[in-house]
């Protein structure tokens, strides 16, 4: 499925429709056989997979009769991209957009969602999800008091995974389906496992039934789940490290949303922040991917699965396609130590040593940090 190349009416005809990209450097580096496969959805209008249901949940209130320009007010409870997302299509749609949100998530998130248009309510992130102070009771409280305010409720929003289940799913479908299987790029035709982590759980229970129901119903879907939060089964593996805070943003959550079905998940592993910030450093370096944090979780959690037993069958078959669904870009997060961390790494490299003899200036962080 292309981009679309004509003039569009808005922006909001550039949601979706994003490219699929083999991942080749990493592959190799982890001596894959099959092909694994990145969705990249940073490449989304408003930058993230959520652009999707934002749209998807504005149209479907609009023409359910819930939304009135002018008047309505859209409350949203988020990690942030879906406030974005809603933000974007409501400036387009003239909704005001209040948009509450945990403490810990980027400030970058907030200081878009404002240029969009939205007021910001931050809450504690330490605070339960059916606490008065957390972001979605917040949201309650506000959608009581305010004239004409609705929640669209990504939680339980059936056009959350119907969103994915009607775009996302086809679109990887249609990419994999066209391209054709060489002697050098041999491939099944099929997608033989997909990977993302979970959130609200729209995302993953959405592209799995598409898959299994129009394409092949034997591919095996895997969810990762961070560890703290208890989305996970059996929940067995949510006992270590259960209500400890995580900092990769957008997925895990301390209750499980509606439109998460675990039944459309065949495997759950458990994720660290550390594999995740250091995965997407490798989508960075090897690949020029500018991944968020979640985009890494995702990586990192296919390269551990396609080491299990089950995993191996697929990743030592030439022609096997895995497909990892990236959901949001760096742009997110860029004020984030673990970011920094990575951009500002202190090692300088032998080029970095070849300009410093040439120009008696460091190139590297040790050099530009005292700077910034």
């Amino acid at each position: 499925m292309s981009r679309p190349v004509q003039v569009l009416d808005n922006i909001l005809g550039a949601v979706g429709q994003t490219p699929l990209v083999r991942l080749d450097k990493i592959a190799e580096a982890n001596a894959l056989k099959c092909n694994l496969l990145g969705k990249t959805e940073f490449m989304s209008a408003g930058g993230s997979v959520k652009d999707r249901i934002a749209k998807a949940m504005v149209e479907a209130a609009e023409k359910e009769g819930k939304l009135i320009p002018g008047k309505s007010v859209v409350i949203e409870p988020t990690s942030g991209n879906t406030g974005i997302g809603l933000a974007m299509a409501c400036a387009i749609k003239g909704y005001s957009v209040i948009i509450t949100m945990p403490n810990k998530m980027s400030l970058e998130k907030e200081a878009l969602l404002r240029a969009l248009g939205a007021e910001v309510v931050r809450t504690p992130s330490e605070a339960a999800w059916d606490s008065p102070e957390s972001h979605i009771g917040v949201a309650q409280r506000l959608r009581r008091e305010i004239p004409h305010g609705i929640i669209l409720d990504q939680y339980r929003n059936v056009n959350n995974p119907l969103a994915h289940e009607l775009t996302t799913g086809p679109e990887i479908i249609a990419a994999v389906v066209s391209t054709p299987s060489t002697s050098e790029k041999p491939s099944s035709g099929k997608i033989d496992a997909f990977i993302a982590g979970a959130g609200t759980g729209g995302t993953i229970t959405g592209i799995s039934r598409a898959i299994k129901k129009i394409h092949n119903s034997q591919c095996t879907v895997v969810g990762l789940d961070p560890i703290g939060s208890i989305l996970a089964v059996p929940e067995s593996l949510n006992k270590d490290g259960n209500g400890e805070q995580y900092i990769v943003e957008g997925i895990g959550y301390d209750f499980v949303p509606d439109v998460l079905n675990r039944g459309d998940v065949d495997v759950w592993l458990k994720t660290a922040d550390e594999e995740s910030f250091a995965a997407a450093q490798q989508l960075m370096k090897q690949e020029g991917l500018l991944v968020g944090g979640s985009s890494g979780t995702a990586l990192a959690g296919a390269l551990r699965w396609l080491k299990t037993e089950q995993g191996q069958k697929i990743a030592n078959e030439p022609g096997k396609n895995v497909v990892v669904l990236l959901p949001d870009g760096i742009r997110n997060y860029m004020s984030k130590p673990w970011f920094l961390d990575i951009a500002m790494e202190a090692k300088p490299s032998n080029l970095a040593n070849t300009i410093t003899q040439i120009l008696g200036k460091q190139t590297n962080a040790e050099a530009l940090s005292p700077k910034l």
